[in-house]
């Protein structure tokens, strides 16, 4: 009567593997939910990274084509800084 333990849970081996289980998964300074939460962070970074390559393409191909069309900088200066010519009125349109 005195022996109700089941052999498996007095194997010292398993008692050992989950200890060093739970203290891999929960307690170390690289467990599971550390890991989880950088892999998360890296997928976001590189989201990010892409985004912003895509940005500087664009802005890039944007200078250059500002740089060397002097009709595409009359254009930007336009529209962006309402810029106009002598003797020329200029009607702000605001779309709702």
């Amino acid at each position: 009567m005195g022996n109700k333990i089941p052999a498996w849970v007095r194997n010292k081996y398993l008692i050992a593997a989950v200890v060093v289980l739970a203290w891999l998964l929960f307690f170390d300074n690289h467990n599971f939910v550390r890991q989880w939460r950088i892999r998360r962070e890296l997928r976001e970074l590189r989201l990010e990274r892409n985004f912003y390559l895509e940005e500087i393409s664009r802005d890039s191909t944007a200078i250059n084509k500002l740089t060397s069309d002097p009709e595409a900088l009359e254009r930007y200066a336009r529209e962006q800084y309402l810029m106009k010519r002598t003797g020329e009125d200029v009607y702000i349109v605001i779309e709702d």
